[in-house]
């Protein structure tokens, strides 16, 4: 039977993951159709019984070879259409005629070899790059009156090709040309494209000269390499100051610095206004220094990810050449500068960015000239003194935005005399060495303020006013509680999260009017009375709390730990301090009265006078006869543990009191309890024998009900003997919230006794174990 219900099942399961993937994959689009997504699946054919609502069609990343008629002919209202790396070889456009609102057909990296010239007349985007054609696949005459985007590519070119095109307006022209193995230029070609971008060809084809440009607006070249960098030069010689070129990109460019400058001069003379240059290879650059400024209308210059070295030549050169530019925006990215000159006049800059260098704290020191700066990004460089490039600001007088991110900035307290410039609104600081100091170091108008991921604790009570701050970061660093907002009065948004906060501090809610967002995700929250106040905010409406309520849980106590702090809740009697006090005192006083009650009928004040002689006895032996005391010591310390510590205890502590020569005789309950009695008693009998009781404290020993006795037992003898036999050592810090409130009398004895701490630093330990030798010193009576 069970084999016979086998096919039944699998086809079952089939049917249930067929329909599955078909209710995953076909899901309403923004608009009143559906987005259908089957990318990479290793489909071999269009998947049939679509949805007619179907608007986007994913069928990318598949082993497609072949388009059939009828598998768009049910989807009439399909308008983006993605078949780009499938192994199409041939397509006839009129599979499509019936797609009336087809405008986005992309067939990049297929194998396709032939084209058909049926139009398609909705088209607006057409990419047919990354394919086989040996020749470009343009018909003699394209009817696509909506097409702004055509992406094309081939292996071989000739001037007429490109007749096709004159007609069309297009938006973007993309031609991928770097296999390109043939080229013969009957005419000029001219493009009518805003932009055009042309992967060149790793041949050299003298295809600028060739090319005219009167509509194109901006023009990305990729793979400038060797002659054609000098082609380049020369087509930019050419052009026309009546022309309309304005941007012009070039990536992945390789060639000298001296013909980078000519390159670079060249352009200067163009209409071109804002020139990008990505990823060129490294360039070695000369003393060469004679750039002309003159008669430019360029405005921005940006390079990235290019390495501009200066091994056989004085860097000033080089610097010279960009600090003298009269453009308003510079760009120099990834080039391992490690400096840059001040401009000998005053600059038009407006724009300035020079990160992920290698500058350091001397970049602009005493600059004047540039007044104009409104801008300037100095991230990811070698930066170290804050109050140094505050002085750098002081005479940019225009500057509004400075960012000094993912450096290596710090500012310690006792450092005076940060001056920035008066007008800089948004200052960041992010991912650098900046501790609570930073706040005695900070431009007075600031507006928006950065400092996630530094090694702020706290804000400091007496710091600079921000009057005018209403966005502050303070996320990944260590703050403990959330802080207040006495410094600045006009706060609206807070970013705190990432942090160790484990409640709002109080001045958090009476000094903050103004907050209207607060980011605190992912803090380790105490829930607790103080918390209801902190959740109130959201529940009223008076705060906006970013990530509520998922990431906002409780960590302590272990009882609650997990539970969305929205779910928290506690007894009204434990938060409300007037009704606890009602409560307390009626309590107290029905105790008293049955405490009273109880004295009188079992005599209890006769045993407690009894008590009291007896104990005043004992006191006047031990105060005349101390040498009697000590004849019952047998041990120079007892040691309580958690044992969860007893690695540390056993390994170093006690080997290191103990020694070889055994002057020090220590206690330890596995070796000198006594089988056959009480665990209390042995506690106790210890305790008594011991001259001193140490008490190895951590996190783990206030888990520990056995540590709560022995604890309790040395605390009453501290009183009844009136001795210092206790030795708090505090192996690892205890927080004082996870303290149970029965060990009250520990929190008590740390409060008012000095206790000894174990130091991470090899370099201390041997001084605290001479502290505690001595601690534990006594000459012990022969027996």
């Amino acid at each position: 039977m069970a084999k016979a219900r086998s096919p039944a099942i699998r086809n079952s399961c089939t049917v249930f993951f067929l329909i599955t993937a078909f209710w995953i994959n076909t899901q309403p689009s923004e608009g009143t159709g559906f987005s259908a997504v089957y990318s990479n699946r290793l489909l071999t054919k269009v998947p049939k019984n679509l949805p007619a609502e179907t608007t986007v069609l994913d069928l990318s990343r598949n082993n497609i070879s072949e388009l059939r008629f009828s598998d768009f002919s049910s989807i009439l209202r399909l308008q983006v259409l993605n078949l780009s790396r499938n192994v199409l070889h041939e397509l006839d456009f009129s599979v499509f005629q019936y797609n009336e609102d087809l405008e986005h057909l992309d067939l990049s990296h297929n194998m396709l070899q032939t084209l058909s010239c049926h139009a398609v007349l909705s088209l607006r985007h057409l990419d047919l790059t990354y394919n086989n054609y040996t020749d470009l696949p343009v018909c003699s005459k394209v009817d696509m009156p909506e097409l702004q985007y055509l992406g094309l590519s081939s292996k071989r070119i000739r001037g007429s090709d490109f007749g096709a095109l004159t007609n069309l307006q297009l938006d973007t022209l993309f031609l991928s040309l770097e296999d390109l193995s043939e080229y013969r230029a009957a005419s000029v070609l001219v493009f009518n494209a805003k932009t055009i971008r042309i992967v060149f060809p790793r041949r050299d084809f003298r295809i600028l000269s060739d090319v005219e440009l009167n509509t194109t607006e901006s023009l990305e070249l990729i793979n400038v390499h060797d002659e054609q960098v000098n082609e380049l030069r020369m087509f930019l010689l050419k052009l026309s100051r009546s022309g309309r070129l304005l941007n012009l990109t070039l990536i992945n460019m390789r060639c000298p610095w001296e013909d980078f400058i000519n390159l670079l001069q060249a352009a200067w003379g163009t209409t071109i206004e804002h020139l990008f240059i990505s990823n060129a290879a490294w360039m070695d650059a000369t003393n060469k220094n004679d750039f002309n400024y003159t008669k430019t209308s360029l405005k921005t210059l940006e390079i990235k990810g290019t390495i501009i070295l200066t091994v056989k030549s004085d860097p000033q050169y080089m610097y010279r050449i960009f600090s003298e530019m009269n453009i308003t925006s510079l760009t120099i990215s990834g080039a391992k500068l490690i400096h840059m000159l001040c401009p000998s006049k005053p600059s038009h800059l407006t724009y300035l960015s020079f990160s992920y260098n290698i500058l350091t704290d001397a970049v602009f020191e005493g600059c004047n000239n540039l007044t104009l700066l409104e801008t300037l990004i100095l991230s990811g460089n070698h930066l170290k003194n804050l109050m140094k490039m505050s002085l750098m600001t002081h005479h940019m007088k225009s500057l509004k935005y400075l960012d000094m991110s993912q450096s290596l900035l710090e500012h310690e307290v006792l450092e005076k005399g940060c001056h920035w410039g008066e007008n800089l609104v948004e200052l960041n600081l992010s991912s650098n060495l900046l501790s609570d100091s930073v706040f005695h170091c900070l431009p007075v108008n600031v507006q928006k303020l950065d400092l996630q991921n530094n090694q702020i604790s706290s804000i400091p009570s007496l710091t600079v006013e921000l009057r005018a701050l209403e966005e502050l970061n303070l996320a990944s660093n260590r703050l403990t509680d959330l802080p207040g907002c006495g410094q600045f009065r006009s706060l609206r948004l807070l970013n705190t999260e990432i942090n160790s906060i484990v409640t709002p501090s109080s001045q958090f809610y009476h000094t903050c009017p103004s907050i209207r967002e607060v980011k605190a995700e992912h803090n380790p929250f105490v829930c607790s009375c103080e918390i209801r106040e902190f959740i109130n905010l959201q529940k009223r409406g008076l705060v906006v709390l970013v990530g509520w309520p998922e990431s906002y849980r409780c960590e302590y106590p272990e009882d609650v730990r997990g539970i969305w702090l929205q779910d928290f809740h506690v007894s009204e009697l434990v938060c409300n301090t007037t009704l606890l006090v009602v409560v307390v005192l009626v309590i107290t006083v029905v105790f008293a009265a049955l405490v009273s009650f109880l004295c009188i009928c079992l005599d209890i004040p006769w045993y407690l006078k009894m008590t009291w002689q007896w104990t005043r006895v004992k006191h006047r032996i031990w105060k005349n006869n101390p040498e009697e005391v000590l004849d019952n010591i047998e041990f120079h310390a007892f040691i309580s543990y958690s044992e969860r510590d007893s690695d540390w205890v056993k390994n170093v502590l006690i080997p290191n009191l103990e020694k070889e020569d055994g002057s020090v005789r220590i206690c330890q309950h596995e070796r000198n309890f006594i089988a056959g009695k009480s665990i209390v008693e042995n506690i106790i009998d210890c305790i008594e024998k011991s001259y001193r009781s140490i008490f190895v404290l951590s996190p783990n020993f206030v888990q520990s009900e056995w540590c709560h006795y022995e604890l309790y037992f040395a605390h009453h003898k501290l009183f009844q003997e009136n001795n210092n036999s206790l030795i708090l050592l505090l192996l690892e810090p205890i927080p004082p919230y996870i303290i149970p409130a029965k060990y009250y009398k520990l929190k008590a004895l740390m409060a008012k006794r000095t206790y000894m701490e174990w130091p991470a630093k090899t370099s201390k330990q041997g001084l605290f174990w001479t502290n505690l030798r001595a601690a534990v010193h006594i000459r012990l009576p022969e027996r």
